[in-house]
């Protein structure tokens, strides 16, 4: 697969607790230049960076992050502020501790309220596999699918672990039809991304590939 064709799944993220504006501006326009899905940045610069890129690029954000553990109505509010300041994709942590007690039916009720805040945007919904069992990822994998949201992602990249492949195989064997996959975390190697997207990840959450692309002096047109 040529690495033109993997850029354009990447969401390219820099969610660091102490990135600048100039450092958000320079994924900005790496994400222009190489074409990628998406920038994905913390909310405080979503309004800036999508007034600096315009229509030229999607600019995705985070929700609840990257614990998931804020109340449902703070989730919300933090959405509906994301979409007013222009966000094009919505990121959202959920509660793993209501997985853990097996409130399935509030997890499920918060992604519906969320999803309804995202206003139309494209909804991802974080489940952390790395602290979660092999049942609670498969019981996430049915409730993101009756939630309605558009993808299921692996990782914040801050917790333990980030993406596995058996994790996407688990996901491609277990959400529905509608529902698509976002590996993120720990991608460190084009062949990474590559076995990512052929295991059946739509979207790849990483700043990597793009400094890959940077480092082997291509140039995307």
């Amino acid at each position: 697969m040529k690495i033109e064709e993997i850029l354009k799944h990447v969401d390219h993220t820099l969610l660091a607790q102490t990135a600048t504006w100039e450092e958000i501006r320079g994924i900005c326009d790496d994400g222009i230049a190489y074409h990628t899905a998406s920038v994905c940045i913390p909310p405080s610069y979503v309004r800036q960076a999508k007034e600096y890129v315009g229509e030229k690029l999607a600019v995705c954000t985070v929700i609840g992050f990257p614990n998931g553990y804020n109340t449902t109505a703070v989730k919300v509010a933090e959405t509906k502020d994301a979409v007013e300041n222009g966000a094009d994709e919505i990121d959202m942590v959920i509660n793993l501790g209501w997985v853990k007690d097996k409130k399935y039916d509030c997890v499920e009720a918060e992604i519906r309220q969320i999803k309804k805040a995202a206003d139309g945007k494209l909804l991802k919904v974080i489940i952390e596999t790395c602290l979660l069992s092999e049942e609670e990822k498969v019981k996430m994998c049915e409730i993101v699918t009756a939630a309605g949201a558009d993808y299921i992602k692996t990782s914040t990249g801050f917790s333990s672990e980030g993406a596995t492949f058996g994790d996407v195989r688990l996901f491609a064997e277990h959400v529905g039809a509608d529902v698509k996959i976002k590996a993120a975390g720990g991608i460190r190697s084009i062949q990474d991304a590559e076995d990512f997207l052929e295991l059946g990840a739509g979207r790849l959450g990483t700043s990597r590939i793009v400094k890959i692309a940077k480092s082997k002096g291509k140039n995307i047109k």
